[in-house]
């Protein structure tokens, strides 16, 4: 499974897969304690595929991002906790993004990023290649 369908959903905490839709929103079930909620098309949903962290440059995908942290970590979970000091959590992060804009990511933002990409190797959502790459990995093998 992709980052396509994680979704993180404003006011609850951790992140939640995407199960079905339904005719008034869809169906999510939590990363953290396998609880499913019905979610409405009013709510503030952010599907991880489509967020970006900005840096100096450019906006970095959010996959990349998880990808660079991965290669730091060697596939297993951050060396610091999302609940780290402010200085600790931006030195962390400026390790994996040494270029990320100080002004507009703020640690709010990198202790979700930290939360996220621990509760994904928590469930084993791993695989943070782009949608694109792994469907045209899977012909070629076939």
């Amino acid at each position: 499974m992709g980052l396509e369908k994680i979704l993180s959903v404003a006011g609850k905490p951790g992140l939640y897969k995407l199960i079905t839709q339904t005719r008034t929103g869809f169906v999510a079930e939590s990363l953290l304690d396998g609880k499913r909620i019905t979610v409405s098309l009013r709510s503030s949903v952010s599907v991880l595929s489509e967020i970006a962290i900005y840096t100096l440059e450019e906006e970095v995908p959010l996959r990349d991002v998880f990808k660079k942290i991965q290669e730091k970590e060697d596939g297993g979970k951050t060396s610091i906790g999302h609940k780290e000091e402010k200085i600790k959590l931006e030195e962390y992060f400026f390790e994996v993004l040494p270029n990320y804009d100080e002004d507009r990511v703020y640690v709010s933002d990198i202790k979700k990023v930290i939360q996220w990409y621990n509760i994904l190797v928590d469930n084993k959502i791993t695989d943070f290649s782009s949608e694109e790459v792994a469907s045209e990995e899977a012909s070629e093998e076939e």
